[in-house]
């Protein structure tokens, strides 16, 4: 990922007050998803800790970004066992996210903008608007997007475990975890 969204990502960190280290400044994950246009969707994540039982993140994100529409389903692990898709808690630290995940809504009549040219991609329109201090429970298997607010957001991010692997994404185009 290029160097000014690196630096635009590390602006919204020092501009919001969350604290993380130097190293973890170095390590920002930019999830770009294959599409070629960070600033509209992706996102930037530092992973503190995920092992098989838990996962705690923080989610950054630049003035109305978007993460495009996915769910966290059920799989089934190379040991043969079943294990639930992934259960999250996303809290707001900073700025504003829009949240939308299934249930009663439309596209018109929500606050984020829908990403040009992935309209058809956008399918749950439940709005769940997130300020500071504020959290919401996402379900295992539910499909979810979300956007920040006008001037970016951060939001800390506690699951059961991540695999990024196994998500799957609305939009055909979208590649999460890329081959070596």
């Amino acid at each position: 990922m290029n160097t000014l969204a690196n630096q635009e990502v590390q602006g919204i960190v020092k501009q919001s007050g969350v604290i993380l280290t130097d190293l973890e400044l170095t390590e920002i994950e930019l999830a770009g998803f294959g599409l070629n246009d960070f600033s509209k969707e992706g996102l930037a994540l530092v992973v503190y800790e995920n092992n098989d039982r838990y996962c705690a993140k923080e989610l950054i994100m630049l003035p109305s970004q978007t993460c495009p529409e996915h769910r966290h389903p059920d799989i089934v692990l190379e040991s043969k066992e079943k294990v639930t898709g992934k259960m999250e808690t996303f809290r707001c630290r900073w700025g504003v996210v829009y949240l939308y995940v299934e249930g009663q809504g439309s596209a018109d009549s929500i606050k984020a903008t829908v990403p040009a040219g992935s309209e058809d991609y956008y399918t749950v329109f439940n709005e769940v608007v997130l300020t500071p201090g504020q959290q919401y429970t996402i379900p295992p298997n539910t499909l979810h997007w979300f956007q920040a607010g006008p001037k970016g957001a951060i939001v800390s991010e506690f699951s059961s475990a991540s695999r990024d692997e196994c998500d799957i994404f609305t939009d055909p185009r979208i590649v999460r975890v890329e081959e070596d």
